[in-house]
């Protein structure tokens, strides 16, 4: 997703696009759950909202279902089944909520949009979803400005519920609640998972909330993603320097308690602008262990466990990166990045999901399951 950026003035010309969003591919299995973390403004709203389809991608493809059908392509009329499907709890409670109408009317407005009851009992299920969520359901008829932030949430929450969905985008659902709400909200969204087999795309900052609810965690940096894989390895093994700095400035309970504290790995310099991203690897330029390749030539979504992709030319765990790019070879450059006529490229898989076949970083070869 590239947003244009035009010029002031009475004729206004494109001069530059904001690349939010560049080549991200993941996969969320039916009834799974994919959390996407990544500091402000590296893209994970935005991307939310590309499967929700409130953007229309500038290109791509995203298929939904068994019959995949591809979303990035359907007109408004095709659109309006799918809604059924794929529904979305908004980051901000209080622009998410229009305040001219009533939470009954909120609330009830998909049940009678796409005639799922009967308009006699609209009210009634409206009451049940605010009983779900920890709400009064006798507050139907009360405005969003007469709730608290958190309240509001719940509000949205029920709303996205409304339909039933298959797949539920939701980007930061608890960080507007207390502490102690938290809890019970996610909790209230993994049991409604299990009940309903609903998927899950969860967008967060918080990395404790993402590691209990899901299974399988993505990273995000300037649009792109640096490192996917199962939790366990995420949190336990990570390979790229991005995700092993955004760790570490997560607090341990169970190392304070231990005694001892574990480094912060402080990152230098600025998040660059997307409107002119750097050439080759969009890290480099803060990352403490970057060389010349890494300017010249852009690490690929490369797969190195049977769960576990990482875009890093110099992958491994903390403190024991390598002295050359295990890319080279693949990508067919030597170790500055430059082009080696020797070495034949090896075709790289970055499509979404896991390949049977992956690259293992001890041999240095591509190994099979």
């Amino acid at each position: 997703m590239w947003f244009p950026v035009k010029s002031s003035g009475v004729v206004s010309r494109t001069v530059g696009h904001v690349q939010a969003v560049d080549g991200v591919s993941f996969e969320v299995p039916k009834g799974g759950a994919l959390g996407l973390v990544g500091e402000s403004g590296c893209g994970k709203s935005t991307t939310g909202r590309l499967i929700t389809r409130l953007y229309k991608p500038t290109s791509g493809s995203m298929y939904f279902g068994e019959n995949r059908q591809d979303i990035a392509a359907m007109s408004n009329r095709q659109l309006k089944p799918l809604r059924r499907d794929v529904q979305m709890i908004f980051q901000d409670p209080y622009t998410s909520l229009n305040p001219r109408h009533t939470v009954g009317a909120i609330v009830g407005a998909p049940l009678e949009v796409h005639n799922v009851v009967p308009k006699k009992q609209v009210l009634k299920r409206v009451q049940e979803l605010l009983e779900v969520v920890g709400l009064n359901p006798e507050h139907y008829n009360r405005y969003p400005n007469e709730f608290s932030g958190g309240q509001r949430q719940r509000i949205g929450i029920a709303r996205a519920l409304t339909l039933n969905p298959k797949l539920l985008v939701a980007d930061e659902p608890v960080s507007a609640l207390d502490v102690s709400i938290q809890a019970q909200v996610i909790n209230l969204l993994q049991d409604l998972q299990k009940e309903f087999d609903i998927a899950f795309l969860f967008i967060a900052h918080d990395l404790a909330v993402v590691r209990h609810f899901c299974p399988e965690v993505a990273v995000m940096y300037l649009g792109k993603i640096v490192e996917i894989a199962d939790r366990d390895t995420l949190y336990k093994s990570s390979h790229h320097p991005y995700t092993q700095a955004l760790l570490s400035a997560v607090p341990d309970i169970k190392q304070a308690a231990v005694g001892g504290r574990r480094e912060r790995i402080r990152l230098e310099g600025d998040v660059p602008s997307p409107i002119n991203p750097p050439s080759g690897c969009r890290f480099r330029t803060r990352c403490p262990i970057a060389k010349e390749i890494c300017a010249k030539v852009e690490p690929p979504l490369m797969q190195i466990g049977p769960r576990h992709k990482v875009a890093c030319h110099f992958p491994a765990e903390l403190g024991k990166a390598p002295q050359h790019p295990v890319t080279a070879g693949l990508l067919g450059v030597d170790s500055q990045g430059s082009p080696d006529a020797g070495v034949t490229p090896t075709a790289i898989a970055e499509g979404p999901g896991y390949e049977k076949q992956w690259f293992d970083l001890q041999r240095r070869e591509m190994v099979s399951a």
